[in-house]
């Protein structure tokens, strides 16, 4: 007999686990443990599902690295229990909190999938139902025993995307993310197709390993036309600064005014690392192609590639917490753990 899979629903707070008050019209938490009274279509999926909700649910505007530690910790304990995870987040900040789970979990060899709506559970119009239906299904999804999925992905709008390269595009259209440097992992149209291709592929000798220690000390510059000496100076002053992203134009070009280029050497000889990450949506930065970009590499600056700002957040807080030496930062920054780039 066909062992039915063994889903952990984790409930962190957002649009999705709302209904509307029908006397106040205002939204509300509803009791996850009431679920299948509101997703009846839930009892049809051939897996297990068991409910895990946050003591208090968080607006993902809130959202911090203590959550993380919260939502890895969950994992953990329960990763031995279960084939597969998902986890019902805010959309404003899902790529960020979706991305640094995964840094955090190494060597997962199960399905961690993050989804939300744009409208409540409760409305009538809602996207929360297929999205959830979804990504239980993907979740339940298996090849000879073993979990079809083993990374950390993000479902929205009949698309499953690899999480560390999401963001958010959209704050009122249903297909509210995009993943424009990396193909859908799985497309869900009267049948879900699989991107065999795109999936990462776990070795799955190694047993899970769990960090908890994000150093969240860092400065994001974003570029403009205007941007002054006295701003740049000012904002690489804080003291407690450990990293800095830098959002540059097009393919990762920068002014190469002589007091930008000396307030970065300064800050790099400090052994601060500065990733340069591109502003645009899609496309990657490219350090060997204009002069100035030239200068940025001499003095250490570190290609960020085709890397979404959200995971370049969470990734130089993951190696931070490493205490990975100013040597091989920069060589190993550029190089791919979990996909997250070129």
């Amino acid at each position: 007999m066909k062992k039915e899979p063994n889903i952990l629903l984790i409930y962190t707070g957002g649009t999705i686990g709302m209904i509307k008050d029908s006397e106040t019209g205002t939204l509300q938490n509803f009791n996850f443990d009431e679920l299948l009274t509101y997703i009846p279509e839930l009892n049809l999926l051939e897996c297990n599902i068991a409910t895990k909700s946050f003591e208090e649910p968080i607006d993902s505007s809130n959202m911090n690295p203590n959550h993380w530690v919260e939502l890895v910790s969950v994992i953990e304990k329960n990763y031995n229990v279960f084939d597969g995870f998902v986890i019902l987040h805010g959309s404003d900040t899902m790529s960020y909190t979706a991305s640094a789970l995964s840094f955090m979990l190494e060597n997962l060899a199960k399905p961690v999938i993050f989804t939300g709506s744009q409208l409540p559970i409760g409305d009538l119009r809602t996207d929360a139902k297929e999205n959830l239906i979804t990504s239980i299904q993907i979740a339940s999804l298996c090849n000879n025993g073993k979990p079809s999925i083993t990374e950390v992905c993000l479902y929205f709008e009949y698309k499953l995307y690899r999480a560390n390269r999401t963001t958010k595009i959209n704050a009122e259209h249903f297909e509210a993310f995009a993943s424009l440097n990396y193909p859908p992992l799985v497309i869900s149209g009267v049948n879900l197709s699989i991107n065999k291709q795109a999936l990462l592929k776990p070795n799955r000798r190694k047993k899970l390993r769990v960090y908890k220690n994000m150093i969240s000390d860092i400065v994001l510059v974003k570029m403009f036309p205007g941007i002054t000496k006295e701003i740049i100076n000012h904002l690489f002053s804080y003291p407690n600064m450990k990293g800095v992203i830098i959002e540059s134009y097009g393919s990762g070009n920068l002014t190469d005014k002589d007091w930008f280029i000396k307030a970065l050497k300064i800050i790099i000889e400090r052994d601060i690392p500065v990733v340069n990450v591109t502003q645009c949506s899609g496309g990657s930065v490219n350090m060997g192609i204009y002069s100035v970009n030239k200068k940025l590499n001499k003095i250490g600056v570190i290609s960020g590639k085709d890397i979404t700002t959200e995971a370049a957040l969470a990734k130089l807080m993951f190696m931070l917490g490493k205490n990975i030496s100013a040597n091989s930062f920069k060589t190993i920054f550029e190089t791919p753990l979990c996909g997250e780039m070129k």
